[in-house]
């Protein structure tokens, strides 16, 4: 505690700032931080790959599979039937020279297991080459 010594009336205001607990506090703050800062820091170290958006080069050759909100399967604008046509469908453009790109567009409403099946049919079918289609952002900030 701080004392103040010297000439003082009897009953009046001290004019000083007792600053001793402020400081208590800042220190125990301090230390704290300096407890805890290198508990964060311990992650496991991952090289991340770096990402880049490159507009979409649409060739002729290029497969556009849509997967909308239902599930309902499309190949370049044309509904399949099922999975099984699908995987034909796959391993016919998988034998062409120079292999074809798959696009695969799903609707933000769609289940993640639905377009799981279509990778897994693209990988069964043989394709080499995958990428997923995305609208441009527009500047809408944050997750919904």
């Amino acid at each position: 505690m701080a004392m103040s010594v010297g000439n003082q009336e009897e009953g009046g205001a001290i004019a000083s700032i007792n600053t001793t607990p402020l400081v208590d506090v800042m220190l125990v703050l301090l230390i704290i931080f300096l407890i805890t800062i290198p508990v964060i820091n311990k992650t496991v170290k991952v090289d991340l790959p770096k990402a880049v958006n490159i507009p979409t080069q649409t060739k002729p050759e290029n497969i556009t599979i849509a997967v909308d909100k239902n599930g309902t399967i499309y190949w370049n604008d044309k509904q399949v039937r099922d999975r099984n046509e699908l995987l034909g469908l796959l391993e016919t453009a998988a034998v062409k020279k120079p292999q074809p790109e798959v696009h695969i567009r799903g609707d933000k409403e769609t289940r993640y297991e639905a377009i799981g099946r279509v990778m897994y049919a693209i990988q069964r079918g043989g394709i080499v080459k995958v990428g997923f289609l995305t609208e441009p952002d527009h500047g809408v900030r944050g997750y919904r």
